[in-house]
């Protein structure tokens, strides 16, 4: 039996020098082009500076095929910085520095930076990993685009965080206290308007959905006035469901626990807001996004119950499930208030989004095709994919079509539960004013599409996404 093998003494790829088994790199070396997009190696002791480096395989751009609707360069670079900063702190490296790989420092920050993230609050202090601290190498150029990168991607870990956190310890009071803690000090006006405000404003659809729970709703309002003067804000509202048990129409247990998350749309709301003021953009915005739980007590919603819009619309409600849409029309009503530029609604609203279009995309419904196109544009740069779904009127139809009452919260079709949805959302929305629905149900977990998201949980998508959408249709 021979005797066994240990790494040469010089050996930089592993600390352990007494280790018993062949390592691989004794057969391999540092050839370009041989690694594929992602795969990393560990160097260490290579100079005084940095005693451990890691390099990963950029792969080849080429390989993304052009229907994927992605800038192949920029998403690779975010899948090769990621993989760099995920092996460094599985090795308990607290600080990394990332260079700018060719021009593509933005890309490069994001990756790592979003790679960095840990949702590990609530575990022991001796428990938690390590995470890395990302900056630009002193001697990389970019700093200016790696800064933006690591702006957006911290705002959109803001809202994984938001959107992991357990519902006993994000209500709808807590959430918004959280945004004010967050807003106030980045110059963002932040309101949480209560119960009676919004009874006074007639917001009977939003507060039917509260009273199923002992949480008070909070209507959340934030300004921002990047631009200041009299430019038309435009409208961001996000779905602010803190816990969606499904009410009367109650869901299966089975991963239940994941509505915590219900609220991903309004963490996105804030989360953008938030990438925005830090960013200085010289845009107005103003983002709404009603709170509440949803849950199944002595005064919640019934099958068949009917309450009125804040535009004095009557829904019947068929389904206490379709919760979402029922707190996003009377935020729609309210933002006409504004005189928008255009308004974006999100939410994890359906989850035939899923069936339609899987865990990779988000399902786009929009009254204006440049709207559309700027965000489809913006999507392709950040890595976050989009896709454009059918807003007929005939979906609107079968919402409206009954004699006792405006609309019905399910409507009449088996199918099409997310064309159905928007279709309930746009009987909303103001006239002649540009409109998007984005169901982000899709995106809100369960990605596999994004490496760089190392964790299986929340992904606060698409955050970084909605910030450059707005960038392109501002011409900033």
């Amino acid at each position: 039996m021979s005797p066994p093998l240990r790494y040469p003494e010089d050996c930089l790829w592993c600390p352990r020098k007494s280790c018993q088994l062949i390592h691989e790199c004794q057969s391999q070396s540092l050839v370009p082009g041989t690694y594929s997009v992602g795969q990393t190696r560990i160097l260490w002791n290579t100079s005084p500076k940095y005693p451990v480096v890691a390099v990963a395989g950029l792969g080849d751009a080429a390989s993304w095929d052009i229907l994927d609707g992605l800038d192949g360069v920029r998403e690779n670079v975010r899948i090769a910085a990621g993989a760099g900063v995920k092996v460094l702190a599985a090795e308990k490296v607290a600080q990394v520095e990332v260079e700018d790989f060719n021009g593509q420092a933005e890309a490069a920050a994001e990756g790592a930076t979003l790679a960095a993230y840990r949702f590990q609050e609530y575990k022991k202090l001796e428990a938690r990993k390590t995470v890395a601290q990302v900056s630009l190498a002193p001697d990389a150029s970019g700093a200016e685009d790696f800064k933006r990168g690591v702006t957006t991607a911290k705002a959109q870990n803001w809202s994984r965080l938001l959107m992991e956190t357990p519902a006993n310890l994000m209500t709808p009071t807590i959430f918004a206290q959280e945004v004010q803690k967050k807003l106030t000090p980045l110059g963002v006006e932040v309101v949480p308007h209560d119960r009676e405000w919004a009874r006074g404003l007639g917001m009977e659809s939003f507060l039917s959905v509260s009273k199923g729970s002992d949480e008070p709703p909070v209507f959340l309002e934030m300004t921002y006035n990047g631009a200041g003067g009299d430019q038309k804000p435009i409208c961001l509202v996000g779905k602010g469901i803190t816990f969606d048990s499904g009410g009367i129409s109650i869901k299966s247990a089975a991963k239940m626990d994941e509505m915590r998350a219900d609220m991903g749309g309004g963490s996105v709301v804030v989360g953008t807001i938030a990438a925005l003021a830090e960013l200085g953009a010289k845009i107005n915005v103003k983002g709404l996004v009603p709170l509440c739980e949803n849950l199944p007590n002595g005064r919640a919603n019934k099958p068949g119950d009917v309450v009125r819009a804040m535009n004095g619309k009557s829904i019947c409600i068929d389904n206490t499930d379709a919760e979402g849409r029922l707190i996003l029309c009377d935020a729609i009503c309210y933002a006409e208030r504004f005189n928008p530029r255009y308004i974006v609604d999100l939410a994890t609203l359906t989850g035939a989004i899923r069936v339609a279009l899987g865990f990779c995309v988000t399902g786009a419904f929009s009254t204006c095709d440049q709207l559309f196109g700027h965000l489809s544009s913006a999507g392709s740069k950040t890595g976050d994919r989009v896709w454009r779904m059918p807003i007929y009127k005939h979906y609107n139809t079968n919402m409206t079509d009954y004699s006792g009452y405006d609309i019905n919260n399910l409507g009449k079709v088996s199918g099409a539960g997310s064309c159905t949805a928007a279709a309930f959302l746009r009987e909303f929305v103001p006239k002649n004013v540009p409109w998007m629905h984005l169901d982000i149900a899709g995106v809100m977990n369960g990605c596999d599409d994004q490496p760089y998201l190392v964790e299986k949980g929340m992904t606060g998508r698409p955050v970084r996404t909605m910030v450059e959408f707005i960038y392109r249709e501002a011409g900033l």
